[in-house]
């Protein structure tokens, strides 16, 4: 739906996400999920031929400024900040896969989800040997909480990543799919059982694949994963400097951002330059300096760093945080964009993952309006 609105694309995404909306239909679009694994709380919302991932049943979402009304029945909506209309917005609608259940009764939805328009995502392992005490947990996680409630299964095996893959490339044109995964016990952080879901998955279905695990100890595991079927990588810092990456996540901080950079060094070697992700998650108490030095070394290896904003998650120690505030987000985005834009890393490149994706975060509107 083209955007009518007086506000710059990417200024009213990075509202959004700031901000939320609320919904005069919760119901529109097809499910989402309060708490759990990410992205939670949202609904995908497409803005000027961008889908994005906005905030909807979080605390400022329900006082947000913007209201999307109730859409029609191909998902057509309007939306209006302080009842000044902006313009036109969908919802991509109910994938068909959701409809499917495996041989043995699972439904095809608690093995992997649609994320944003046209991207499968999956946690192949619901637990985390960090999630287990309060004290090592990342304290945004709410991985447990979609196996609590019964919304997902503990263990996805690689047959059954493999007949859901296979099925919403059929069924509803997915173009690119996510893998992460909680760290279990040893030393390759989820690689092995990341590279037999990929060996399966490619076996069924030509799909491009985005792994996503915490940097292994031995770095051949790059090489294997990549041999397996991983066509991208992401190695997620979320918070960048020392102080808060120790308040926020006490266990995973362990991993030293030293260990994160000679394991991007050794992952673009294999992948290649673009093609190696991280998250850092703007808004957890890193300065935007802080955020656009670290950004900088990441691009100078070849690291795509997908920055976006961070959003409370009900149920989680951080769930009444505050979300960053727009302008935060545009002072980072925009310079990172220019960077990313001369350096010939840009998220259309990506070949798949949530930089590909781009919905949890404006950067790629950003990059957008630089390459028009």
């Amino acid at each position: 739906m083209e955007n009518t609105t007086r506000l710059p694309t990417e200024v009213l995404i990075n509202e959004l996400q700031s901000y939320g909306a609320r919904l005069v239909d919760p119901k529109a679009g097809h499910e989402s999920r309060r708490g759990g694994a990410g992205p939670s709380d949202h609904k995908a919302l497409t803005i000027d031929g961008m889908t994005v991932m906005v905030p909807v049943h979080t605390a400022p979402a329900f006082e947000s400024p913007y209201l999307v009304e109730k859409p029609d029945e191909m998902g057509r909506s309007r939306i209006s900040r302080d009842g000044t209309v902006l313009g036109e917005v969908s919802f991509p609608l109910r994938p068909r896969f959701y409809e499917r259940s495996t041989a043995d009764g699972i439904p095809y939805s608690q093995i992997a989800v649609l994320h944003g328009k046209d991207v499968l995502a999956t946690t192949v392992l619901q637990t985390c040997i960090r999630y287990q005490s309060r004290t090592k947990t990342c304290q945004f996680c709410a991985i447990g909480q979609s196996l609590a409630a019964g919304r997902t299964i503990a263990h996805k095996t690689p047959e059954q990543l493999a007949e859901v893959a296979k099925a919403a490339v059929e069924l509803d044109g997915v173009k690119h799919m996510v893998m992460t995964t909680g760290t279990p016990k040893g030393d390759d952080r989820g690689a092995a059982i990341l590279a037999d879901s990929a060996r399966a998955i490619k076996t069924a279905v030509n799909i491009p694949i985005q792994a996503q695990c915490e940097p292994p100890e031995d770095d051949i595991w790059f090489t294997r994963m990549k041999e397996a079927g991983v066509d991208a990588l992401g190695m997620h810092l979320e918070a960048v400097t020392p102080e808060v990456r120790a308040r926020i996540m006490p266990g995973k901080a362990q991993v030293s951002i030293a260990k994160y950079m000679a394991s991007f060094k050794a992952a673009v070697e294999v992948f290649g330059r673009g093609q190696v992700s991280t998250y850092i998650l703007a808004g957890l108490g890193d300065s935007r300096d802080a955020i656009l030095d670290i950004c900088e070394k990441l691009v100078a290896l070849g690291v795509y760093p997908f920055v976006v904003p961070f959003v409370p998650i009900s149920g989680t120690p951080l769930e009444s945080h505050p979300a960053p505030r727009p302008d935060f987000m545009h002072s980072i985005l925009g310079p990172l964009s220019r960077m990313l834009v001369a350096s010939g890393l840009k998220a259309v490149d990506i070949k798949a993952g949530c930089g590909k994706c781009g919905a949890c975060s404006a950067l790629s509107t950003y990059e957008r309006m630089l390459t028009k």
